[in-house]
């Protein structure tokens, strides 16, 4: 498999705090990568830096080959990379089909001209729209809640629109941001199911997650941080026997 997002030497700090000191890897193309640590590691810090809402003080970013660490959150969605949230962010006032044909708005060619008089060529882009937006969410499982104000999901169904409109911008790596947290143990295991079937779409997925399990069952690689640092990285078996990751994690024996 070819290398899709490398990450090389990224340093970051605030103020005297050292966020991140020197970190590498690479996430290969149809992976999906684990990136764990206590809290504190740096994981978010990190997401950060990739989707541009942070700039590293040195180090390089690489996505397809091309250095993308610098670049304006919207360049790098362009680019092909999307993210969710620790928090879920429903848009508020709008249907869950509408949430999701937010997703879309990079790939819509009509511009404001054409929105304001309502063209022809207008009204067919938003009915595609519409269209693709519900095909996103058969693919969560949501199709049945399109109607329905956002707000008014479930936090576990929130979760599954944040995944959809996420996956609308058409990415090729998809970051996750604790997408367990919050759900019970049979909302995990279905969500298990769904990021294996986003990488078997052809979607790469990078997350970060304090579920060991879930890291664990569906991951093929993990890396991980403490304070700032990579202390190991590798399949999941050796990572649980790893000395320093049981130390630095997961407390002990």
């Amino acid at each position: 498999m070819s290398t899709l997002l490398k990450i090389e030497k990224v340093k970051k700090s605030f103020g005297g705090v050292q966020a991140l000191r020197g970190v590498s890897f690479e996430v290969r193309r149809g992976q999906i990568k684990a990136l764990i640590g206590p809290n504190g590691a740096g994981k978010t810090t990190l997401f950060h830096i990739v989707t541009g809402v942070e700039k590293p003080n040195s180090g390089v970013v690489y996505f397809k080959g091309e250095r993308i660490d610098g670049r304006r959150p919207d360049e790098v969605v362009r680019m092909g990379i999307a993210r969710t949230f620790q928090n879920v962010q429903p848009f508020a006032g709008m249907t869950v089909l509408e949430n999701v044909m937010t997703g879309r708005h990079r790939l819509i060619r009509s511009g404001a001209f054409r929105t304001l008089l309502r063209t022809r060529f207008m009204r067919s882009e938003e009915g595609k729209v519409r269209d693709e937006a519900m095909q996103f969410l058969e693919f969560v499982g949501l199709a049945d809640c399109a109607s329905q104000d956002a707000l008014d999901l479930p936090f576990g169904r929130q979760r599954l629109l944040e995944l959809a409109r996420a996956l609308a911008t058409e990415p090729e790596l998809l970051l996750l941001d604790e997408p367990a947290a919050g759900l019970n143990t049979r909302e995990t295991s279905e969500l298990a199911e769904l990021i294996r079937k986003i990488r078997d779409s052809g979607v790469t997925v990078l997350l970060v997650e304090h579920d060991m399990e879930l890291v664990m069952d569906i991951s093929d690689e993990v890396v991980v941080l403490d304070r700032g640092e990579k202390i190991a990285e590798g399949p999941p078996e050796s990572i649980q026997r790893d000395e320093r990751v049981v130390r630095a994690y997961l407390g002990g024996e």
